[in-house]
């Protein structure tokens, strides 16, 4: 059974729960993944730039950080993934996107990482744009927000 739980500041953004937890299902069932416990948080900017401090010794703003909590290996999926909402917004003006898609699209690049995809070299990063791209295509993103 796929378990996503949801956290969302409410302050940022409303939500449609029921579309996040489908999403984020297609993408484990698509990989072949029938197990999975994943908690998504929407929240802000501070608190990734935080985690990006704590874990990665980094110090900026990014719109997604996903952590794996047990072993690639395992077949179930247990992870978490922060979401930073004014960052996705920002991202979608950048981009010229609809919040919905832009929003549709961090969601699906935090599960592909839960599941070890990368994006640190180009070759990575053509290879996680197509899979996201592949979900966008697959689903009803319009309906997320």
């Amino acid at each position: 059974m796929i378990n996503v739980q949801i956290e969302i500041d409410q302050k940022l953004v409303k939500l449609k729960e029921k579309s996040i937890i489908k999403l984020v299902s297609v993408v484990m069932k698509s990989e072949d993944i029938k197990t999975a416990e994943i908690l998504l948080i929407f929240t802000t900017d501070n608190v990734l730039m935080e985690l990006k401090k704590k874990y990665f010794n980094q110090e900026h703003y990014t719109d997604v950080i996903a952590f794996r909590l047990n072993d690639y290996n395992e077949n179930k999926v247990e992870g978490e993934i922060y979401i930073s909402v004014p960052q996705v917004s920002n991202n979608a003006k950048q981009y010229n996107q609809a919040f919905n898609k832009e929003l549709s699209r961090i969601i699906i690049h935090g599960s592909l990482h839960l599941l070890n995809y990368k994006d640190k070299t180009p070759q990575e990063k053509i290879m996680m744009t197509k899979k996201e791209d592949y979900f966008l295509n697959k689903i009803n993103w319009e309906n997320i927000a």
